[in-house]
């Protein structure tokens, strides 16, 4: 065979079957990477090909797939990002999901562009990967510690310093099946979306384990490449509030715009927001950067609480999810707690999303006298109970108790469970997937719950803190709160953050699509238009969704829970009403995407449009 020559790639995947230990090199070749690119793409091909219907989320049989992409350690500020792809168990449907720190870029340098685990072990274990080789080794001792024990006990076991490795792990809740158990690492870079800790959990795989190394891949054009990498740099800098404030910087924005998640969306009121944002946490806390693998943005830090009752505590900044997690939506005014209530959840290995929908859901039905301290095992679930809270939190991991158990399964199923009029306080897609933590009734948030509620990833397809026709050189909506510029904007700019997830950038560092391909194409060689780049968006979307109706998807439930598209009774969006046109917005989206208006399905000229002929039969 050819010595392979690809700029961008190291090209190979490694195979693990973790039922026979056996592992194996794969050969990757131009052709796929080229219709595939890498990340989440990649990935969706393998998930596709491997994953047959009738394999569920638990069965040894499901693939977890980690992916890199071909930015990934080019040098392009912060580029670590890699994507884990499996059948999750939010929506026993597709989940891609992503994070950054420096796994992306350690796997590349230790000779792998991606790893594809099968089957399940018969103990816990945990993989190291260097220099072009595997190790399996036992992981019992590390059975029941949580994510930050993991980290610290292997890095001992391994002999080397904090940043000579990158260790992602699941925590107790991995551990415990747990539906929204994320895979953690980096003191805190989360793989978030649909339960991909669950799976790793159900295959006893404990952690992975990157080697720091050399580049060992070639960049076509390296002068181009630092040119670029700088004007996107520059960009990166003005966009939004990241590079001076964090995410946290757009807290009060979002309050302004009705859109924080206050107390289970039973108000949009949050008064108290300019002592939970950005702003406030970076003037009067002390900061210490802890920036991703050559990120110059470096908007992630690690902070002390100077005041209040958790004076003294250390732990990293809470990103805006976070903040609106375990701030507004618990009913919490008390921003110290928020930056323990992240340490824990991150700890234990859980989404902080459907962790707070769930809690905030549990809170509200504590409220309505649904639960009393007799479900609770004796916690008051009062608003703003933050020790309650962590203490339920930790309950929830272990699968503890009565309402541990059932707050495991997430908040959907939670509260079809519990039934009566609790059923329709809670927040959800109704294909199972857990929305980000914004108050998508809010203005100009419509477009996230849309793309919630008709995902094909498990979490957002088209968008990203909203969406940005603009930098794709597209018209923006005149009004926010209009159904069919909502999903015609969704639907034409569909694809191009698809195609984000391909290449292992991180957002915050990289946000301007068409920077971001001049860099591509400087490390690749290959000369890509925009529409290039929306055509593999696209084509995986399209995949996903054939893998999804095969898998048993049904349109009836690309719609939003009772609460999740109720009309808010105050704030900025009071008396908006998404539901009031919503079948007419769907079909839009759908004709719009190349889908059938009626099932939603894709229709055969589509998939040829986007190389995929093949999989038209699946569909019949």
């Amino acid at each position: 065979m050819a010595e392979f020559h690809v700029p961008g790639y190291v090209g190979k995947i490694l195979r693990v079957d973790l039922n026979s230990k056996k592992m194996t090199e794969e050969k990757l070749d131009e052709p796929t990477l080229k219709k595939w690119v890498g990340g989440a793409g990649l990935a969706a091909k393998y998930l596709y090909d491997e994953v047959p219907p009738g394999v569920e989320w638990n069965d040894p049989r499901n693939r977890l797939i980690w992916t890199t992409g071909p930015l990934a350690g080019s040098g392009i500020s912060g580029a670590a990002t890699f994507n884990v792809t499996s059948k999750g168990p939010m929506t026993n449907l597709a989940g891609c999901s992503q994070a950054n720190g420096y796994f992306g870029a350690y796997l590349k340098f230790s000779g792998f562009d991606g790893i594809i685990f099968q089957g399940a072990s018969p103990k816990l274990v945990y993989l190291v990967v260097k220099e072009g080789k595997a190790e399996i080794r036992d992981a019992s001792h590390l059975a029941g510690k949580d994510v930050w024990e993991v980290e610290d006990q292997i890095r001992k076991e391994l002999g080397v310093r904090e940043r000579d490795v990158s260790v992602y792990a699941i925590g107790p809740a991995g551990e415990n099946k747990v539906y929204y158990a994320t895979i953690t690492g980096d003191r805190g870079h989360v793989v978030a979306h649909n339960g991909m800790g669950a799976v790793m959990g159900a295959k006893n795989l404990k952690a992975v384990v990157a080697f720091s190394g050399k580049r060992n891949f070639e960049v076509h054009n390296p002068e181009l490449l630092k040119e670029k990498n700088n004007a996107l740099f520059e960009f990166a800098k003005t966009f939004g509030t990241i590079y001076q404030w964090g995410s946290g910087g757009g807290f009060s924005t979002l309050g302004a715009n009705g859109a924080l998640p206050v107390k289970n969306y039973t108000t949009n009121l949050y008064p108290e927001h300019e002592k939970m944002n950005g702003q406030y946490i970076r003037t009067h806390y002390k900061i210490r950067p802890v920036p991703c693998y050559q990120c110059r943005i470096a908007h992630v830090k690690e902070v002390e609480v100077t005041e209040g009752p958790y004076k003294g505590f250390v732990g990293e900044e809470p990103e805006y999810e976070l903040l609106a997690a375990w701030g507004p939506q618990i009913g919490n005014t008390e921003l110290g707690a928020v930056v323990m209530l992240t340490r824990e959840v991150d700890k234990l290995g859980m989404d902080c999303n459907e962790g707070s929908w769930v809690v905030g859901w549990a809170m509200e039905c504590y409220e309505k006298g649904v639960f009393t301290k007799k479900e609770t095992d004796g916690l008051d679930l009062s608003w703003g109970n933050v020790e309650a809270v962590k203490e339920l939190l930790n309950r929830i991991a272990r699968r503890r108790g009565y309402m541990g158990n059932l707050l495991a399964d997430g908040v959907m199923r939670a509260s079809r469970t519990v039934g009566g009029p609790a059923a329709d306080w809670a927040i959800y897609g109704c294909k199972g997937s857990a929305p980000r933590g914004h108050d998508h009734r809010g203005n100009t948030r419509w477009y996230e719950l849309l793309d919630t509620c008709v995902t094909n990833t498990s979490s957002l397809d088209a968008t990203w803190g909203g969406v940005h026709p603009k930098l794709v050189d597209q018209e923006e909506a005149t009004d926010h709160f209009s159904h069919e510029q909502v999903s015609t904007i969704n639907a034409k700019f569909s694809g191009i953050r698809l195609f984000d997830d391909c290449l292992g950038t991180c957002r915050f560092a990289a946000p301007h699509p068409k920077l971001q391909l001049e860099c591509f194409n400087a490390v690749t060689g290959w000369n890509w238009k925009l529409e290039d780049a929306f055509t593999v968006g696209r084509r995986i979307t399209n995949l996903l969704r054939v893998f999804n109706f095969r898998h048993g998807a049904r349109i009836e439930d690309e719609r939003p829970s009772k609460r999740y598209g109720s009309v808010p009774v105050d704030g900025p969006a009071k008396g908006k009403n998404i539901m009031e046109k919503w079948p007419q917005m769907v079909e839009n989206y759908y004709r719009l995407m190349g889908w059938d208006p009626k099932t939603g399905k894709p229709l055969p000229e589509t998939l040829k449009k986007l190389g995929l002929e093949e999989i038209i039969k699946d569909l019949k």
